[in-house]
């Protein structure tokens, strides 16, 4: 690898090298963009997250096989007035609905034909509010769905005077759609203009702003066209991973030509000809910059063997743009780098004889301190570690996801009216379905209904349906609490490990089955645990041996892993404490640790990648603690202005309307400065000194 990697970047640092890469870069991206449809055709509001072996997922084919269509998506207006809500206001709006033959709508409530007796449940107590529940095709894409309930709501205005908010999941569908179209214009305009300010700020040069960003902009391009062909191909992408994507794309691109043009920088101070001092650049820096787009790659990669949707969703986004980034590293950045030479770095631009790195630069100061005192700096950073990683004990997960949009999304303006009007357990019923090798009697089916009745936080159960054969029953349980309470998670699952004595109760043989939102809620939780555990073994493992082969050791590779675990703990940890502190956020989506792990892992190794490959190659010509003190000062202020930067790039997802983004975010910006000031500059140099030995001395 190392072989043909420098053999690659040898030519890119060539005088005909690099106009020959960079116009292979422009008919590539020409010809995509062209001839290529864009991943944006193709982005959906939500995935399949749940594997069609769970039960909720079994559940619901059974309610289809025995009592007819159940893939259909439910939409629930929700209607108020000043004054009171008319069975008539109802009936005018259903009845027009009916009549409109809408596109989509299998059903709705026929409120003229209903006994008004028959529509109390659908008032509020006061009856100032009502609903209205429609269900739609599930195979309606969500431009459909949205001029469906558009319709419906012209309907309402012309015919009503009252107001009209549309929840459940095909109003959340459309909102979030809408949330994320206007979201990822601001994501895109606010990641570029951080990092344009920040490298303006840091390295006071207009090109080095402009140069990683042309590049990342290239890739950008040449990635969402990809994508683009795999979402003709039958690939489904939501909208989320395609956000963070697009986030990783820009931070990692801008990331690996830090490096490339730090050590390039390095290289014109000793070396007149910019060709040749690129050439020893790529050199010194390729391969390491190649690991460490490997390692992101695996990381994210792995996710195919997860069970979530949303994680699997991540593998095929993540490894694509990961292989783009990989390739630019090595051949359009340096050859970017190439053709600008000396002029990227004006107005300061480096001569030969220039001081590589001044001995009173912080980082010089800070590899000196290290080398001194490793077991002081090891133990301060431990402490610090420790104490942050304590607040993990208060981690409290949230399930309702709608509590995470804005505010004023329409969807969760009629989902709160809903939890406030109507009894809480109402919003989505749980379905049982009991499935018998015999015919349920009477005596059966009310026996059971009332021992579902007594179990903890129900508070209401009725038979629903039965088949002919009197073999299958379905029942509507209510719980006491939201359907997305932790409170109905855990009852439910108290309820699934009692069926066997609930069926013997009844005198039945047979399974018991239980589909709707709090059973999918159940799902969806133990196999995220599931995931959790295996994301975090195969990614632990699978960049531990990458990094024996790239350290030809077994000691180091324990240093870097080490490290870089225990930060994510103390980063997620202090994540945590300061979003409850900062923006009074106390509980979390399940899906935030894992993602912050994926993320923290791979890119913080890259650090750690970074800074050992410069000892080792040090170390070939200095002892153990001078090849320590050079790497941390020669690495340390492109790591630390790096770290900078790609904390503020993901702390850009703080400008999207979804909480587990927005926390997601914030607890990766906070990660990456751990690993980048702490982990990689004091902490592992220091057990590199306290731990590794010169070989000399060892003979001796």
């Amino acid at each position: 690898m190392r072989k043909l990697l420098q053999a690659i970047t040898d030519k890119v640092s060539t005088k005909r090298g690099m106009w020959i890469t960079f116009t292979i870069w422009i008919l590539f991206t020409v010809i995509l963009t062209v001839s290529m449809p864009s991943v944006r055709d193709y982005q959906v509001a939500s995935i399949e997250r749940l594997p069609n072996d769970m039960q909720s997922v079994v559940a619901n084919e059974k309610m289809s096989t025995y009592f007819g269509d159940s893939e259909l998506l439910p939409a629930i207006i929700v209607l108020q007035s000043e004054g009171k809500v008319t069975v008539e206001d109802l009936a005018a709006i259903s009845n027009q609905v009916i009549e409109e033959e809408l596109h989509g709508v299998k059903e709705i409530v026929p409120f003229g034909m209903l006994p008004e007796q028959a529509t109390n449940p659908f008032f509020s107590k006061d009856r100032k509010t009502a609903i209205i529940p429609v269900n739609l095709d599930s195979n309606l894409d969500t431009p459909e769905i949205k001029v469906t309930l558009e319709k419906i709501k012209t309907i309402i205005k012309e015919h009503t005077d009252l107001s009209a908010s549309i929840t459940g999941p095909a109003g959340i569908a459309v909102d979030t759609t809408d949330l994320f179209t206007r979201a990822d214009i601001v994501l895109i305009m606010s990641t570029v203009g951080i990092i344009l300010v920040l490298l303006m700020v840091i390295y006071r040069s207009p090109l080095i702003a402009l140069i990683p960003l042309v590049a990342a902009v290239f890739v950008y391009q040449i990635v969402t066209q990809l994508l683009g062909l795999f979402g003709k191909a039958g690939l489904l992408m939501s909208t989320q991973s395609v956000s963070i994507m697009s986030v990783l794309l820009f931070a990692a691109v801008i990331d690996y030509s830090l490096f490339v043009f730090s050590r390039f920088r390095e290289e014109l101070k000793q070396h007149e000809d910019k060709n040749t001092a690129m050439k020893l650049a790529m050199r010194g820096t390729g391969l390491p910059v190649f690991y460490s787009g490997g390692t992101v790659f695996l990381a994210m990669i792995i996710l195919i063997f997860a069970e979530l949707g949303d994680y699997k969703n991540f593998a095929p986004i993540f490894g694509t743009a990961l292989i783009v980034i990989m390739i630019a590293s090595v051949t359009l950045v340096p050859a970017l780098f190439a053709i600008f030479g000396r002029k990227s770095f004006w107005p300061v631009i480096p001569r030969v004889g220039d001081t590589t790195v001044k001995p009173s630069s912080i980082w010089s100061k800070v590899g000196g301190f290290v080398i001194r005192k490793p077991i002081v700096s090891i133990v301060a950073v431990g402490v610090f570690i420790f104490v942050s990683a304590l607040y993990n004990f208060n981690l409290k997960y949230e399930f309702d996801l709608i509590k995470s949009f804005p505010d004023d999304m329409p969807s969760r303006v009629g989902y709160e009216i809903l939890e406030e009007k109507f009894a809480a357990g109402d919003l989505a019923p749980t379905t049982v379905i009991v499935e018998a090798n015999t015919p349920i009697p009477e005596e059966s089916q009310q026996v059971l209904l009332d021992k579902l009745s007594k179990q903890d936080h129900v508070s209401n159960v009725r038979l629903e349906n039965i088949t002919e054969d009197q073999k299958v029953v379905s029942y509507s349980l209510t719980f006491q609490n939201s359907p997305y309470s932790l409170e109905s998670i855990d009852a439910l699952e108290t309820i699934q490990g009692n069926t066997e004595k609930l069926l013997n109760a009844s005198n039945l043989e047979g399974e018991i089955y239980f589909a709707g939102e709090t059973a999918a809620s159940l799902d969806d939780r133990n196999t995220n645990n599931h995931d959790l555990v295996l994301i975090v073994l195969l990614e632990t493992i699978l960049i531990f041996v990458m990094l024996i082969f790239l350290t030809k050791s077994f000691k180091m590779p324990l240093y870097m892993m080490g490290t870089i675990l225990v930060s994510f703990f103390a980063a997620l940890g202090l994540g945590l404490f300061l979003t409850n502190l900062l923006f009074g956020i106390d509980t979390i989506s399940d899906r935030v640790p894992v993602y912050a792990f994926i993320f923290l892992v791979a890119l913080g190794i890259d650090y750690n990648i970074i800074l050992v490959s410069r000892f080792m190659e040090e170390r070939q010509r200095h002892s153990i603690k001078e090849a320590t003190q050079i790497a941390v000062a020669n690495t340390g202020g492109v790591i630390s202005s790096a770290g900078i930067i790609l904390a503020a790039t993901f702390a850009v997802l703080m400008t999207q309307p979804i909480q587990l983004l927005f926390v997601f975010g914030f607890i990766v910006a906070v990660g990456i400065l751990i690993d980048t000031f702490l982990i990689r500059g004091v902490l592992l140099p220091s057990l590199i000194v306290l731990f590794e030995r010169d070989e000399k001395k060892e003979k001796a």
